[in-house]
């Protein structure tokens, strides 16, 4: 337990370049203490103390403002940054060293009973406000963009943005080779808009091109 207590603690200082001393993490940084209360909670409802489990983990999204169902199923080295608004469903099921910012939702769609939540692999990234619902699986390393919206399965090593969510690079970014090293550079993500602008412009260039073509064949008839 407590070699799990200190991993916690150090997945904090390698992901957060804010964190300084180990005082200030246990005393300031309310998504380690929501993973730490779910541990518990976990325990409670797996054991069938279901609603008593729901009671602890209604407390502590009370102070933390994130929101572990007990029923949620959490690998080792998870890091939530700032926390506010994270909600988390019951049958939710996420890898070693993952990463959630932010607004994050790991939700259901409809009322279907069984596994209805996301499932995500070991370092899979997901970046402030985004969604990702249902019952789909997130493969490893997978970045998901801020306010994406992302519904179906996604592949290992792939880049997701958009509403709905849509892979954008697959296997064109670096996985990283240690096993605790997370890629946080979400600032870094392709913008769809943009190049969908860059495509558009470079088919203007060739209409304009082609016009002045048929203008300077038009021009030589005119002087025949």
């Amino acid at each position: 337990m407590f070699k799990q207590l200190r991993r916690d603690i150090q997945v904090v200082f390698e992901r957060d370049p804010a964190a300084r001393t180990v005082i200030e993490v246990l005393l300031n940084y309310p998504g380690l203490h929501a993973i730490w209360v779910h541990r518990f909670t976990h325990q409670m409802y797996l054991l069938g103390f279901r609603t008593f489990a729901r009671l602890i983990s209604q407390i502590a999204r009370f102070f933390t403002q994130v929101e572990i169902h007990p029923g949620a199923t959490i690998g080792e080295g998870l890091f939530i940054d700032h926390g506010c608004g994270i909600v988390i469903g019951e049958t939710a099921i996420v890898g070693d060293d993952v990463t959630l910012f932010q607004g994050v939702t790991l939700g259901g769609t409809g009322k279907e009973k069984g596994k209805r939540h996301p499932t995500l692999d070991d370092g899979v990234m997901v970046s402030s406000g985004a969604r990702v619902l249902g019952n789909i699986h997130i493969g490893k390393n997978v970045k998901i963009g801020a306010g994406s919206v992302v519904l179906q399965d996604v592949p290992a090593n792939s880049t997701v943005v958009g509403i709905p969510g849509r892979v954008v690079k697959q296997d064109g970014n670096r996985v990283p080779t240690d096993k605790h090293h997370v890629d946080l550079e979400h600032n870094r993500l392709p913008d769809p808009v943009c190049e969908c602008l860059k495509d558009l412009r470079a088919r203007l260039d060739a209409v304009q091109v082609r016009l002045e073509e048929m203008e300077e064949k038009a021009n030589e008839h005119q002087d025949l």
